[in-house]
């Protein structure tokens, strides 16, 4: 090949790389316009709406009246605004915390026991067994609670009335101190599950001669459970604790099914208090007022968590 022919197809190189696009511009971002889109219509502009409705008095009909900050400054001095608040951080206790914790243990024991013991197929068993309740729909679960709870003939009851525990039956969701405790013991049952799978995925990548590594160095299983284990799965606890917080703060279902936030205002929380003003009372601005201020809790709380995550892993 000649020297000309070598500069000239040298250029003719230089020149379809120029004209190629990057990876960037390839044309694949157009598949995003239709999720952006309906992140755009179902998220994004029914917040700003709420937004701006939680500066006005309206009642549902009519127009809007502006009042400016009127709706903040009352639900500052609302004492059932904070008693929902106060009520969700029991509900994270139930949601977050003890399912966290009991997932946890669950998911070492059916990974490190019965899967070495037993086989993989009765580990399977177990899982799908804790996370069965996550395929029931939350509502029909907490109706469910609701039937065990009664107090005339609801299975607790008699359960505690067949083995001669008589003085312990209660009105469980009629009692202002036992109702928001009965619901929290459902929200328990109904959220190991997730924590569980979430936790089990995570030990499978986990590789195996780490921990051989530790028993030839002498440690023992809860020194491993403490020091390895949790370590390793930490992505997979932050994403837990983030998500069910998450759902914790929005509780609405087992509340409305269950107690519809009493005995009075027992069991109120944040997501059935703005409802309860948005649709019963036809206080929308008040609502969306409260609606407001639980968005930014949840969005400042993930980012947070996100923050602390990523300084982390840094």
């Amino acid at each position: 090949m000649t020297t000309d022919r070598l500069v000239e197809t040298s250029v003719n190189r230089k020149a379809r790389t120029k004209r190629a696009k990057p990876a960037g511009e390839s044309g694949y971002g157009y598949f995003l316009i239709p999720g952006i889109t309906i992140f755009l219509f179902l998220i994004i502009l029914p917040f700003l709406a709420n937004i701006g409705l939680s500066f006005t008095k309206w009642q549902g009909i009519g127009t809007p009246e502006w009042i400016g900050l009127d709706n903040y400054r009352r639900a500052m001095g609302d004492s059932i605004f904070w008693m929902s608040f106060k009520n969700n951080l029991y509900l994270i206790i139930a949601m977050t915390i003890v399912p966290t914790i009991i997932g946890l243990l669950l998911a070492v024991v059916l990974f490190d026991y019965i899967h070495n013991r037993f086989g993989s197929k009765w580990s399977s068993f177990f899982r799908a067994g804790f996370y069965l309740p996550q395929i029931v729909p939350v509502v029909v679960a907490a109706i469910v609670w609701k039937w065990i709870y009664q107090p005339n003939w609801g299975a607790l009851n008699w359960f505690l009335s067949s083995i001669g525990l008589e003085n312990l039956t209660q009105n469980w969701l009629g009692d202002a101190r036992l109702a928001l405790p009965s619901v929290m013991v459902m929200l328990v049952w109904f959220q190991i599950g997730y924590p569980l799978v979430i936790f089990m995925s995570g030990l499978q990548r986990v590789d195996p001669q780490i921990y051989e590594a530790a028993k030839m160095d002498g440690a023992n299983w809860f020194q491993t459970f403490l020091y390895i284990t949790i370590h390793l799965i930490r992505p997979e606890i932050a994403v837990v604790v983030v998500t069910t917080m998450i759902a914790a703060l929005k509780t609405f279902g087992p509340i409305y099914a269950m107690t519809s936030g009493g005995p009075g205002n027992a069991t109120t929380v944040a997501s059935y208090f703005a409802w309860k003003n948005f649709f019963e009372r036809s206080n929308v601005g008040y609502g969306s007022t409260m609606a407001t201020v639980l968005t930014l809790i949840v969005l400042v709380m993930t980012y947070f968590f996100i923050r602390v995550q990523q300084q982390r892993e840094d």
